[in-house]
């Protein structure tokens, strides 16, 4: 007869087992069982399935189970941080004249080294080119949305004032799910962090323009019901729970009368300083500091610092020109010099952290037809992207590198190799005039290309000065986005989860598998037991063995 001491030893070793496997082995349905019974009818229309959050998530199952189904030796740990980076308006045009801008056609950006590569499909659900508002809540949320609209389902347009205040269209950022399993988050930004792509982390809103109380009011909606942006970063869940925030937009944070450090007034007509409001209710949580220069960057402990707060302009950040060509390392940082302090903020984080990094003014310098600038501005991403992966380890990181839509800006004319890719293509058009390698569909730079409807000598203009116009066919103020595919680059643990074709909102629920949060998370993590430690189960086998062979 079997002695009781061998079948204890015998529950012992079956509770370590199931202890110790991997998530991963669990079926799609334990992963994400809210989604057991979801209809998979084809009949209904496009538009009214494309209203529905399990519309976009059910999508992104599909893609997952035939990814999960390829079996190899890639890397499958569990993503105990993840770094999100979106150059806002990255096109691939952009990236390949980047390369030029950085030394020649052989040259490759950081992350263009990654392992994995694939192609996101940026499409709002009412609009065939994407603004920075809806596709923040693709790749953030997993839903798309509306044109205009953060945080919220297609079922709310533009525009009303109560859209996001019903619980069941309101989204949830994968920002949520970290925070939810116990893991630091933060923002990095060069643009305001009210401004749409951040916001994307942690707001919900029918109007990605209203970034304070003043454009609430604006709008014609009662400030009281709608709340503005700047406002949900400081109260609501999510922005109150993020431990670092970096960027700029002092502005929509204090009222009209009070005064900046730099001698600004706020946009605010509420009378608050939401700074000192955000300052004092950290420091009852733990160490908190507010910076507005890089002089308090560079001065900050990491080791000692729980909460950072740095608003370094009143609107967005200068451009990374602007700093060196004036000098002004001293006072303003560059994004790289930002995220870095980030990292060394969070790695702290026992259980870890999700980290959200934007590169937003490629996206305004392609607005205003300055090519020049949107390639440098790529150039510092890819630095800043280099120094992250340099701090952390493939082993335990996951790294995502995308952009949240195109630009109109084209790279032709058959230059020569080795031709300055921001000067003229060598050729000239069937009228005799020369035209440069970069061009636009449309945008201001169309003064610099025609006059009276016939095109100019650009031979003449300075193609060296920062702040030329580059050539554009269609006279608007603010160049347009494209609506062409962009690239998403990934590294470290689930990576090739990223390779191939897909909608832009698989995106965070890839990541979250790689990390088991959000709808992969396992139920011993939802009381922060963190890490990989040991898990509920071996407890309670080794008990309920002990127990029936001990009485």
């Amino acid at each position: 007869m079997v002695s009781k001491a061998f079948l204890i030893f015998i529950c012992a070793i079956y509770s370590v087992i199931c202890a110790t496997s991997q998530v991963d082995d669990i079926s799609e349905h334990d992963m994400h069982p809210q989604f057991r019974d979801l209809p998979r009818s084809k009949n209904v229309r496009a538009n009214e399935m494309e209203a529905e959050i399990e519309y976009w998530r059910e999508s992104a199952q599909e893609r997952l189970r035939s990814k999960l189904q390829i079996e190899n030796s890639l890397n499958t740990n569990r993503a105990k941080n993840i770094i999100m980076f979106l150059g806002d308006g990255m096109s691939l045009p952009t990236v390949a004249a980047t390369r030029m801008y950085m030394g020649g056609e052989e040259e490759q950006l950081s992350f263009e080294k990654f392992p994995h590569f694939g192609l996101s499909k940026t499409y709002c659900v009412d609009r065939q080119v994407a603004d920075s508002a809806c596709t923040a809540t693709a790749y953030l949320h997993g839903v798309k949305g509306n044109y205009g609209t953060i945080g919220v389902n297609a079922q709310v347009p533009r525009y009303d004032c109560l859209g996001e205040t019903e619980e069941s269209k309101r989204t949830v950022s994968i920002a949520k799910w970290a925070q939810d399993n116990c893991k630091a988050t933060g923002i990095v930004t060069t643009s305001r962090v009210t401004h749409a792509s951040p916001a994307g982390v942690y707001a919900h809103t029918a109007n990605r323009d209203w970034e304070n109380d003043q454009d609430v009011t604006d709008a014609g909606c009662h400030d009281a019901r709608t709340r503005d942006i700047a406002l949900q970063l400081i109260e609501d869940d999510v922005g109150r729970n993020l431990k670092v925030v970096m960027g700029g937009g002092r502005r929509e944070f204090r009222d009209r009368k009070i005064f900046d450090e730099e001698g600004e007034t706020g946009f605010r007509n509420d009378g608050r300083d939401l700074i000192d409001e955000w300052l004092a209710e950290k420091r009852s949580r733990g160490n908190a500091s507010y910076i507005w220069s890089n002089q308090g960057l560079k001065a900050i402990d990491h080791e000692n610092t729980d909460y950072l707060l740095g608003l370094f302009e009143p609107s967005h950040c200068l451009y990374n020109i602007e700093i060196e060509q004036n000098n002004l390392q001293e006072t303003e940082p560059s994004l790289s010099e930002m995220t870095e302090a980030a990292i060394k903020v969070l790695q702290k984080e026992e259980n870890g952290y999700f980290l959200f990094v934007e590169s937003a003014r490629i996206d305004l310098a392609h607005h205003d037809t300055l090519a020049r600038i949107a390639l440098d501005e790529t150039k510092e991403f890819s630095k800043t992207i280099d120094i992250a992966r340099r701090m952390t380890s493939e082993s335990d990181t996951l790294i995502v590198v995308t952009s949240d839509h195109a630009h109109v800006m084209s790279y032709n004319g058959y230059p020569r190799r080795g031709n300055d890719i921001l000067g003229l293509s060598g050729r000239t058009g069937s009228d005799s005039l020369p035209y440069t390698t970069l061009s636009y569909g449309n945008g201001i730079g169309y003064y610099n290309t025609y006059e009276n409807g016939v095109r100019k000598n650009v031979a003449s203009l300075d193609w060296t000065n920062p702040y030329t116009a580059y050539m554009a066919t269609a006279p608007r103020d603010s160049e347009t986005h494209g609506g062409d595919d962009v690239g998403v680059y990934a590294s470290g643990p689930w990576s090739h989860l990223f390779v191939g074709a897909y909608e832009q909102s698989n995106i965070p629920v890839a990541m979250a598998y790689a990390a088991k949060i959000g709808p992969y998370v396992a139920e011993s993590d939802e009381t922060c037991s963190g890490g990989n430690a040991l898990k509920l189960p071996l407890v309670v086998m080794v008990v309920i063995c002990l127990m029936r062979f001990m009485f």
